[in-house]
């Protein structure tokens, strides 16, 4: 049986280069489809208006750009290390 905690914050494993910032930035952006599903949920039941929906997706979206930035995620992405 699943435990509550597996099934509102599900996990997959990552299958790409393993590297320390590769690994961190899955976690990040795991977290950040698993927070969207939600907006966008709270959205559609009319708990969340469209604009505030829109202003959170885009405070995720600029975290998960400085989290990319930060890691130096494809910053070389042809030079082999």
């Amino acid at each position: 049986m699943t435990s509550k905690a597996d099934f509102m914050y599900p996990y997959n494993r990552y299958r790409g280069e393993v590297k320390p910032e590769n690994l961190i930035f899955d976690a990040n952006l795991q977290e950040f489809a698993q927070k969207i599903s939600y907006i966008c949920n709270l959205e559609t039941a009319g708990k969340l208006s469209p604009e505030q929906a829109y202003n959170d997706i885009k405070d995720l979206w600029q975290k998960l750009s400085e989290s990319k930035k930060e890691l130096g995620i494809g910053e070389h992405p042809f030079q082999p290390e």
